[in-house]
């Protein structure tokens, strides 16, 4: 996702129900942030207008807008409370779309799982003696993800619930507290898709220094070798044969459709470059897989780590190219030269120069099957975030394997290793 301070064009309505009650419609109404899984100013904008506090629950149906933002933005919004009279407008809605029952829906997206959820998470802090002390506050909610904050006297926690092919975040985050506490959040409870974690201090990381970018590599790549002898049991299994398998399946399968036959058989031929990349000599290891600044949390020192839902037991190569997408292009040198240097230093005899420049496409086609598990694994309504995807990363790689490399000029600075 990219940086969030760019011009503002979304609108929201809002269906607003009470259990098994339509109470009415709010709405429509600007917001200050253009995508769509923002929830905290449309809860804040529709608990001043209703009068009651109110969560999200799912995106009903988007007018115009595109990549996750912008347009007109109808949501199923859950009144906590019964709503002063005269603040909505009762008007004719599609009682299908509301109230239809969808095998894949999340948790976070059904009232009474909203719920629980939350109950679970006090129930947590209030077993560790950090008891809630006011409302919670609803920050994102998607078909990824719903992202909660709970008050304590004593600072804020972080509620997240992910979907059903997410990483076990909990125990991904474990394994690297193993190496190394501070690269990763404090987590007071999870499981079952949900994790609770103490608050990072500072912001996110978009725009980041060449320092705050080197210091994120070297501390992720020097705990990545550090866990490379042993697989977490909780990671699943993206080594190269299983990935290459799963790339066939989508070529031969939903993405063919997307694509020309041209394009599906160029797209087949990058097959060769796994035994390549085999050959570069890095080990296979827990990888982040959403690895860029949007992800680390600094208040100045080094960044912590978070956003493990992507997370697998694979060639780290994928988070070395994962930060340079959101990266200017001035700062894509200085971002390579940081990480070949950390996987010299951590692995004798490697080339993690070569690995960059072999590996670029084939990261490509690796994110067109996870978006691929998004499509297959959210509901219907959802689907409109990831729409085209798959097809636009096939594309993305075929045009990385036809363009010169830009990962083998910083090798010059690895002669001596």
């Amino acid at each position: 996702m990219a940086d969030h301070t760019v011009a503002v064009s979304r609108t929201v309505s809002a269906w607003v129900t009470s259990g098994a009650d339509f109470l009415g419609v709010a709405g429509p109404f600007p917001v200050d942030v253009p995508w769509w899984s923002e929830a905290e100013q449309v809860v804040g904008e529709l608990a001043g207008l209703l009068g009651v506090p109110v969560l999200v629950l799912r995106l009903l149906t988007v007018e115009g807008g595109d990549g996750g933002r912008d347009g007109h933005v109808t949501y199923h919004v859950e009144a906590l409370g019964s709503p002063a009279p005269g603040t909505l407008r009762q008007l004719p809605v599609d009682d299908a779309l509301l109230h239809g029952h969808e095998s894949l829906r999340s948790p976070w997206a059904r009232a009474e799982g909203l719920r629980e959820l939350i109950d679970w998470a006090s129930g947590t802090l209030r077993d560790a003696g950090r008891p809630v002390t006011g409302p919670v506050e609803q920050r994102r909610s998607w078909n990824l993800a719903g992202l909660f904050r709970l008050p304590t006297e004593d600072g804020r926690f972080w509620l997240k619930a992910t979907a059903h092919f997410a990483a076990d975040e909990g125990a991904v985050i474990a394994a690297f507290a193993r190496v190394d506490p501070g690269l990763v959040p404090t987590v007071l409870g999870s499981g079952q898709g949900r994790i609770l974690m103490e608050h990072v201090p500072g912001e996110d990381c978009w725009g980041a220094s060449p320092e705050t970018v080197t210091a994120a590599t070297e501390r992720l790549v020097a705990a990545q070798a550090a866990l490379a002898s042993t697989r977490p049991a909780a990671l699943r299994d993206w080594r190269a044969p299983a990935l290459a398998a799963r790339i066939d399946v989508l070529l031969d399968g939903p993405v063919a459709p997307d694509l020309t036959p041209q394009e599906l058989s160029a797209a087949r031929a990058l097959a060769d470059r796994w035994a390549l990349l085999a050959e570069c000599g890095l080990p296979d290891t827990a990888v982040h897989g959403d690895f860029h600044p949007g992800n680390w949390r600094s208040d100045g020192g080094s960044p912590v780590v978070v956003d493990f839902a992507d997370a697998y037991w694979g060639n780290p190569v994928f988070d070395g190219l994962r930060v340079h997408e959101f990266l200017p292009e001035s700062a894509r040198p200085a971002a390579a030269r940081a990480w070949i240097a950390a996987w010299t230093r951590h692995s004798r005899g490697s080339d993690p120069a070569r690995a960059l420049a072999i590996a670029e496409p084939l990261a490509h086609l690796a994110l067109a099957v996870r978006y691929q598990e998004f499509l297959d694994g959210i509901e219907p309504s959802e689907r409109r975030y990831h729409e085209g995807d798959p097809a636009a990363e096939v594309r993305k790689a075929l045009r990385c394997a036809e363009a010169p490399s830009p990962y083998l000029a910083p090798a010059a600075s690895n002669a001596d290793r």
